[in-house]
């Protein structure tokens, strides 16, 4: 038997109407318990080492430790606290880029020639900074 468009369209739209014809109380019935007393029934309930809920505090007090004064907290905060700058000094160096020393004579600039004593000017080698990748360079500079 082959199945037309209408006849889909006819089963598609008898499904829809029998999904919302259900009733929300027989698929989901509410009990007079809450929230809390279903958490209570299942963590009271007894495993192999004894109650649940022994077993869970148990589990806690190892956990917790002596609470550090702040001071000390401080101090072992900031070996581990990564900022941006230690993050770009410790994985990526600076490359050297030496500075140039250039000197200028005295000349004539303009339309109108006007006379520029000589001077020294600094600039960099290279025209951007540029890093070493992790690893490549060990030695400072």
């Amino acid at each position: 038997m082959s199945l037309n468009w209408t006849s889909l369209g006819i089963l598609s739209a008898l499904l829809l109407v029998g999904g919302c014809a259900t009733d929300p109380e027989k698929l989901l019935p509410h009990g007079d318990s809450t929230m809390l007393d279903v958490w209570n029934q299942q963590a009271v309930g007894h495993g192999d080492d004894g109650p649940l809920i022994r077993r869970l505090l148990d589990a806690r007090q190892t956990l917790r430790r002596p609470l550090e004064s702040v001071d000390q907290l401080r101090v072992n905060q900031t070996i581990y606290t990564r900022t941006a700058q230690t993050e770009i000094y410790r994985q990526f160096h600076r490359l050297p880029n030496p500075d140039l020393v250039m000197y200028v004579f005295p000349h004539l600039a303009g339309s109108d020639p006007v006379p520029v004593p000589g001077y020294s000017t600094v600039f960099p080698l290279y025209q951007r900074v540029q890093y070493a990748l992790p690893g490549e360079r060990i030695e400072d500079h």
